[in-house]
Order: structure tokens, then sequence, then C-alpha cells
């Protein structure tokens, strides 16, 4: 069974159709790559599964677990939608790191918010709060910055801080961890970093869905690639068939920039 389900998304900005009846599965431990041209509809798609912005129509199924139906309206409630977003795990392009913490604190925030909700929080808080440091001194380590947990976003440089990003997503668990161009803020050298963390994480298998432009990832790392135009998914396959053996003209087109 799919990890993640997605039939007949659709996203509408006044009279604008940014999404246009999307469909899409995604397996446990594989990594799925999104490519198209800038207003395909790509960031969109993913702050729809995160729920950052509610779909007009659609249904979006984690787990066999129907997270969103476009005509239940008790799933547009805010209390409903938080806790929904926590099977993902979001990269954003511009790090969103918060300035006034560490890297240790950036990664571990989320988590001491939530063990607040824990009913034996007052008893436990210290126990919990070392636990979850204990977590983030290790996600900080697996990417590569075990020596900057007491540096500050300002102190890093942008590949740090986009790596400090990935192991704030990954501190929650999410069933599905979530990019959107986490190279593009980055210079060349920089983005080379945080892609070595990328095939990383691929070769554990975890489970991740990659909006980027990086064509060299997505042909060498990921399991599948989807290419999307205009709110559609125009063609997807396997990283081979996408981009030795394209089926579709546009897709031919879209990739014949990068043929050099």
């Amino acid at each position: 069974m799919a990890i993640l389900e997605v039939s007949g998304l659709q996203k509408r900005y006044g009279n604008t159709e940014v999404l246009k009846n999307i469909s899409l599965e995604l397996e446990r431990g594989e990594t799925l790559a999104v490519i198209g041209p800038s207003g395909s509809g790509k960031t969109t798609l993913l702050r729809c599964l995160n729920f950052l912005e509610t779909p007009d129509e659609g249904r979006i199924s984690v787990c066999g677990e129907t997270l969103w139906s476009g005509k239940d309206p008790a799933a547009r409630r805010e209390e409903t939608l938080r806790k929904k977003r926590l099977h993902f795990g979001l990269v954003f392009q511009n790090f969103h790191l918060f300035p006034q913490y560490t890297a240790l604190q950036n990664v571990t925030l989320a988590g001491r918010l939530l063990a607040r909700e824990n009913p034996d929080f007052p008893k436990k808080k210290r126990e919990l709060y070392a636990q979850l440091e204990e977590k983030g001194r290790a996600l900080l380590a697996q990417v590569g910055l075990a020596q900057r947990e007491d540096h500050y976003p300002h102190q890093l440089s942008g590949g740090q801080q986009q790596r400090v990003a990935i192991a704030r997503a990954l501190a929650l668990h999410p069933d599905i961890l979530c990019f959107d161009e986490p190279t593009s803020a980055l210079d060349p050298e920089l983005t080379g970093e945080v892609l070595r963390v990328l095939r990383g994480l691929a070769e554990q298998n975890t489970t991740m869905l990659v909006v980027t432009h990086e064509m060299a990832f997505a042909r060498e790392a990921a399991d599948r690639v989807l290419f999307m135009d205009q709110g559609v998914v125009v063609e997807e396959g396997t990283p081979e068939g996408i981009f030795e053996h394209p089926q579709k003209a546009r897709t031919r087109q879209f990739l014949s920039r990068y043929s050099g």
C-alpha cells in the first residue's frame, strides 16, 4: 500500500487554476522528484500536502487514513490541520530558522512545544527535554553539524542553515519529508553540501517528495520523477524513462535545456 495517496487535487486562486486534478502515489521509502518550470504548481502542491494551503477539491491519504477531503467541512479547522501536518516535514527554500535560537534549539523547538501537551510534563519536564536534546544532537551529527549545535543562524553558512532545517524537519519523525527546491537559495559550492545530505537520506530509504531544479539529483537519487506543467502532471516514470525516453513533447522540450 502506498504511504501517500493523492487524488483529484485542485487549487484555485480566484479564477486562476493552479492545480488541476493532481493525482499521485508515494511508496514508503521512496524518493519522488517533482520537476517542472516555474509557475507549474510544484510549490502549491507541497503546501497543499502540508496543509499550509487548503485544496478546493480532492483527497489526501497517508498510511490509509484520509487526512483531507474537500467535502468534509471539519477538515478545515485549524486544530485538525495542525495535527495532520505532523505527518509531513517540510524544508523550505529559504531555511526559515529562528534567528534568536541556536542550531540545537531550532531542531528541538517543535518537540518542546509538543512535550508540553504530555499529561506528565510537569513531573517529567527535565527528562523529556534531555531526550529531545539527545535526539537533536544526533540529527545534527547526521547532517554533518555536530560541532555547530551552539551556533546561531547568522554564524552559519547558507548550506549549514539548510542542513539545520533538514534536521529540524526530521526531528518529529514525519511519515513523509518534503523539500521545496532546497538548494535554490544557495550558491553552487554550498548546493553540494545539501545534495549530499539528500542523497544520504535517500540511501536510508527515507520517504521523500522533493521539488527540485537539480536535474542531476532527480536523475541519480530519485526512484521516480514527476514532471508538472501548468498545474497538471504531464508525465511520470523512472529517472531513466523520463530523462532518456520521455513520451511527451512538453517533457522533451523542458529537458532539452539540460541536455548539455
